[in-house]
């Protein structure tokens, strides 16, 4: 990395570049022979008494001295990935959230307030793309009271690593003492290849009806499944549901859900039986959904999984997906969990 002009290190920003992409070199030792360097990237979101913070794609918040700075430079936004469809991270969320959709929304100026009676943190949180039109502050309230209105804790949903991002909001987030629980990465790929995989769809059954056989494969529908997981996973422009049934009855071996709304397909929900695993199911189940997405236009593929799913990131890699951004949940301080 480069940050040279005529053999000289330099550092090239200011606190007036907040907000922006940057480069830094800091030393990680106290300035004396045989220190050591180390560079981060990432948003600069402040620049104040002496310390900087720079937020990663990942969502990871560094502070660093500006005393230990030995360079720094304003860089481009990251750049497209080379693998997989063109997109920017708004138009992402706005499809991912649609594939996804609330019991209840309202608008809050461009962001919108999500519920649907505790029913996972992305059906209850707010998506606040744009300016909610007003002050932050302001709009923070209104968040927390409309989230007490429905006895459920206040959560926004952030992204970070791309190009119109919001690194800047997750900084007054935290700074407001606003707590980031769980971290997910945003995965894109073409969706042909996917629909040509070598796997055995033979088993796998396709409805456009979500019922009672496939909801009890489903980890989050431990007993009755609520009005509103139901509502939620039906919902979407095209929704198709996999299944392949067990052997002899009872809960289905691995199941699979996929929304295509215009070029974009959304995987969502592939499970498979804890004994049934690393035998090609979830491969079968994402097959065969793929290729219907395909006979009903889509060509892009997209899923959302946590950063610490080790074995689905695994998977997902082997079929071609690449990370496109992260996300990450911010639940309002002194409010309980769901």
């Amino acid at each position: 990395m480069d940050f040279t002009t005529g053999g000289r290190l330099e550092v090239r920003i200011t606190p007036d570049d907040v907000g922006k992409r940057v480069s830094v070199r800091l030393m990680t030792e106290d300035r004396k022979p045989g220190a050591t360097f180390t560079d981060v990237v990432g948003v600069l979101t402040s620049w104040t008494e002496g310390t900087l913070s720079i937020t990663r794609r990942t969502g990871e918040p560094v502070r660093i001295a500006e005393s230990s700075l030995v360079a720094g430079k304003v860089v481009p936004a990251a750049p497209a990935r080379r693998r997989g469809p063109a997109a920017s991270a708004p138009e992402l969320d706005r499809v991912a959230a649609r594939a996804w959709p609330p019991v209840t929304s309202e608008p809050l100026g461009e962001w919108t307030l999500r519920a649907s009676g505790g029913f996972t943190r992305r059906a209850n949180s707010v998506l606040p793309l744009g300016d909610p039109g007003m002050g932050l502050d302001a709009a923070l309230r209104r968040v927390t009271e409309w989230y007490a209105a429905r006895e459920l804790p206040a959560y926004m949903q952030v992204s970070t690593g791309a190009e119109a991002t919001q690194e800047l909001l997750a900084a007054e987030l935290e700074s407001r003492g606003w707590i980031r629980e769980v971290s997910s990465r945003m995965e894109i790929a073409a969706l042909a290849p996917i629909g040509d995989l070598d796997a055995d769809t033979s088993a796998v059954t396709l409805s456009g009806r979500l019922d009672d056989a496939w909801l009890t494969r489903y980890q989050r529908s431990s007993g009755e499944p609520s009005p509103e997981a139901r509502t939620v996973l039906s919902g979407g422009p095209s929704v198709w549901f996999a299944t392949i049934a067990a052997e002899g009855g009872g809960a289905p071996a691995a199941i699979g859900r996929c929304v295509v709304d215009g070029r974009w397909a959304g995987f969502t929900a592939v499970e498979v039986a804890p004994e049934r695993r690393r035998q090609g199911l979830a491969k079968a189940v994402m097959t065969a959904l793929a290729r219907k997405a395909l006979d009903e236009g889509a060509s892009a593929a997209y899923l959302q999984v946590e950063t610490d799913n080790g074995g689905a990131h695994a998977l997902y890699e082997g079929m071609g997906f690449t990370v496109h951004h992260s996300y990450h949940h911010w639940r309002a301080s002194g409010q309980d969990p769901r």
